[in-house]
This record gives C-alpha cells, sequence and structure tokens, in this order.
C-alpha cells in the first residue's frame, strides 16, 4: 500500500488525495490531451512538415513572380500607345511584383525567425493600397467622358485607400514602437 501519493494537475492546485499514484498520473496525463498540451504527432514532424509546406509555397511565389515579370514585359512591349497606357500598366504590374516578392520574403523569413512579422504584412497592405490609388488616379487622368457617378465612385476609392494607408502607416509606427521599447 505505498503507491498512494498526492499530485497535482496542470493548475498547480492538489488532486486525488489518497489515490494510487500510478492511477492519479495517467488522469494527470489524459487532462495535458485535453488541454493541448500533448500532440499525437511529435512536434518535430508537425514542424518538419510545415517547413515543406513553406518551401512549396516559396517556390510557387517565386515562379509566380517570375511568370508576372515576363508577362508584364510582354504586355508593356505591346500596349499601344506606350505613353501614357503602356506606362502606367508598366508601373501597376512592377507594383504587382513587388507585392508578389514582398510576400516571398515574408515566407522565407518565416524560416530564419519561426514565426511571421507582422511590419512585413502592413508594409504589403501599404504597397497594394498605393498600387490601387495610382491605378484610380490613372483611370481617372486617361478616361475622358466618364459619368458623375463613375467618378464620385473613383474619388470615393481613392479617399478610402489614402485612409487605409494612413491607418496601415500607423500600425506600422505603432509595431516598430513596441519593438523598440523591448
Amino acid at each position: 500500500m505505498g503507491n498512494w501519493g498526492v499530485a497535482s494537475g496542470s493548475t498547480g492546485e492538489v488532486k486525488n488525495a489518497g489515490v494510487p499514484f500510478s492511477m492519479a498520473k495517467k488522469e494527470i496525463e489524459s487532462e495535458d490531451k485535453v488541454y493541448g498540451e500533448k500532440s499525437i504527432l511529435p512536434l518535430k514532424y508537425v514542424d518538419m512538415m510545415e517547413d515543406i509546406f513553406h518551401a512549396v509555397l516559396a517556390l510557387a511565389l517565386l515562379g509566380i513572380g517570375i511568370g508576372a515579370f515576363f508577362y508584364s514585359i510582354k504586355r508593356l512591349i505591346e500596349t499601344a500607345p506606350f505613353f501614357p497606357n503602356g506606362m502606367i500598366q508598366g508601373v501597376n504590374d512592377i507594383l504587382f511584383i513587388v507585392i508578389i516578392l514582398e510576400i516571398l520574403r515574408t515566407v522565407i523569413s518565416r524560416f530564419t525567425d519561426g514565426v511571421y512579422q507582422l511590419d512585413k504584412f502592413l508594409i504589403i497592405g501599404v504597397i497594394a493600397a498605393v498600387r490601387h490609388i495610382l491605378t484610380v488616379g490613372a483611370s481617372l487622368t486617361l478616361q475622358t467622358g466618364k459619368s458623375d457617378v463613375a467618378f464620385e465612385r473613383a474619388i470615393y476609392e481613392m479617399g478610402l485607400n489614402a485612409l487605409i494607408v494612413v491607418a496601415l502607416v500607423f500600425a506600422i509606427f505603432l509595431s516598430k514602437s513596441a519593438h523598440r521599447r523591448k
């Protein structure tokens, strides 16, 4: 009868007083599984699968970026007239490629840092919003005979995207100041 003991749970409280230690240990282990402290798969295999998935995503993003680059060059050459339509389309395509490359950089930094970095996603959002502002602004400049409703809609779009840029830049500022405090 010497195998009696007291076991404490994951919260530190005393449990199972007067219960054989082996039974109390099994109960605590089953509680750990419920609260997610133990995994069915070993953690190294989960990490390895995650790394493989991120590597495949990085290669796919690299392929998409290369494809977008060559498609942009082709479209830039074929667009007539080059000024201003081709130039505006070229800037739009370049910003799209920059967005793809920033996402690729974020996925790659996941390998080195082990986490996704908020700042990188905020910067991608700023680039995307600025890209949209430039596209809408260019379409307003180039198109003649636009209806008043379409013009107002385009102005609202540009204003909303400008507010998004300001909010994202403020979020970047807050994130950077939080990193400096650490």
